[in-house]
């Protein structure tokens, strides 16, 4: 069977999960839903009801990075995989603290027992040490490490861009802008209407 990905456009989980697979070249049944109108089919394998959500003959991947991993462990002709173990440090503390901080300044009004500015600060201070470890990429080339937290960091300076913008970071700056201009994240960016039962397959990449 086609393996089958349940996403949603915006998500950096499911963004980057897309990326990995569009890399690797393995090729999925994508299936675009709507969060407030999540399709039985989708609530059904998902053990966690988010997505993004793969279902492949060997089960059930329910997290964004065991897909990318998924999908690179049956081809990686760019080596992504190809990382230190600090590179998965990386991920570790943008996957834990960082979106932490992320969700609280971004949605600061879901979370009014917290302090808005403690997390920004929380934040600045990740992006600050990201912008002193970045050359062009994190190791020299682009790698897992790099297209597992550029989502996330897509996703923390659109919440007001023309402070980020102002921000003392300039590899953070140039490492984002050459993200956001690339064929390959244009590439998984594409709009499609929300999966119904019964559609045509569409296949991704």
């Amino acid at each position: 069977m086609t393996p089958i990905l349940y996403s949603f456009r915006r998500c950096p989980y499911a963004i980057r999960a897309r990326l990995a697979l569009a890399a690797s070249g393995v090729q999925v049944e994508l299936r675009e839903i709507k969060l407030r109108d999540k399709p039985d089919a989708f609530l059904t394998v998902s053990p966690s009801a988010t997505v993004p959500c793969l279902v492949a003959a060997g089960g059930v991947v329910d997290e964004s990075l065991d897909i990318m991993l998924w999908a690179l462990r049956q081809n990686d002709p760019d080596g992504w995989l190809d990382i230190p173990e600090t590179g998965h440090a990386w991920i570790a503390r943008n996957d834990g603290p960082f979106k932490h901080a992320l969700d609280r300044v971004k949605y600061a009004s879901r979370y009014p027992a917290e302090d808005r500015d403690t997390h920004l600060a929380q934040a600045i201070a990740h992006l600050t040490a990201l912008d002193t470890a970045l050359g062009d990429w994190l190791f020299g080339q682009p790698t897992l490490a790099d297209f597992a937290m550029l989502p996330f960091i897509r996703q923390f300076a659109f919440i007001d861009k023309a402070w980020f913008d102002r921000q003392p970071w300039p590899h953070l700056h140039a490492w984002l802008e050459r993200f956001l201009i690339s064929d390959r994240f244009a590439a998984v960016m594409d709009k499609h209407a929300p999966w119904a039962e019964g559609d045509a397959p569409r296949l991704f990449p």
